[in-house]
């Protein structure tokens, strides 16, 4: 049977809900496929380190930011955009893979995160209108892409813990660039975003691992391990000074 390697990005903490979900959604995971799945801290992930993730067949970058080394998680998330290796993003993974894609896809290299830089010029993560810090809200499909094949079209609640997403005003920027928007919230302010092109890269807002501690694997969480197992493992091996826990 073939073992997934997966690239769990970012700095556990025994305390943070997500991360015992993400572990749990391993766990009930592992029942159908064989799975080393690894906690890989931002401080260990160094921007053109192009040997840190080379062995894994997905990139999870999970929640928890502000990270120890926001340009690590950035670095992992552009590693696996432009190398076609599965990605999801949960989060503050959702926030910067977003941020990501704007420095270096659309140019404006002056994209901030306002939690990281309050006074920033170009907040383009921005403090939510209404915080959803262990909220629930109802997520409506927008109906693309493999996003929508694996969620379906109906509306579901999803849980949170976030404070900072998308800043509404420059929702433009994403038009036809390629990072679609995949779903919203009942106000209309994005939830969830998918690379088109991409094998699979997509980034929520909302948590759905959360759905493992209920004891059930969210459809996105299997989308991914799907889209990872098909990628398949390459021979190398990371190193281990790089690499937490394995689950």
């Amino acid at each position: 049977m073939q073992t997934l390697r997966l690239a769990l990005v970012g700095d556990f903490s025994e305390a943070i809900t997500a991360h015992r979900a993400i572990n749990e959604s391993m766990r009930l995971a592992s029942g159908r496929r064989r799975i080393d799945a690894q906690w890989l801290h931002t401080s260990h992930v160094q921007p053109r380190d192009e040997h840190a993730l080379e062995s894994f067949d997905g990139v999870w970058c999970v929640p928890g930011s502000p990270y120890a080394n926001p340009e690590g998680a950035l670095w992992a998330i552009e590693w696996a955009r432009t190398r076609n290796v599965p990605f999801l993003g949960t989060c503050g993974g959702f926030q910067h893979a977003v941020l990501e894609f704007v420095r270096h896809v659309l140019g404006r290299a002056q994209a901030a995160h306002a939690e990281l830089e309050p006074g920033a010029a170009f907040p383009l993560i921005a403090p939510l209108a209404c915080a959803l810090v262990e909220k629930s809200e109802r997520i409506l499909p927008t109906g693309r892409g493999r996003f929508a094949q694996s969620y379906g079209a109906s509306p579901r609640t999803e849980g949170f813990h976030c404070s900072f997403g998308l800043n509404p005003d420059y929702e433009a920027l994403l038009k036809n660039s390629g990072l679609e928007v995949v779903a919203r919230g009942e106000q209309g302010e994005v939830r969830a975003v998918e690379l088109a092109g991409h094998p699979f890269f997509i980034g929520t807002l909302f948590q759905p691992e959360r759905s493992a501690l209920r004891g059930e694997i969210h459809p996105l969480v299997d989308a991914f391990l799907q889209a990872a197992a098909q990628r398949g493992s390459p021979a190398a091996s990371a190193p281990d000074a790089a690499l937490g826990p394995r689950i």
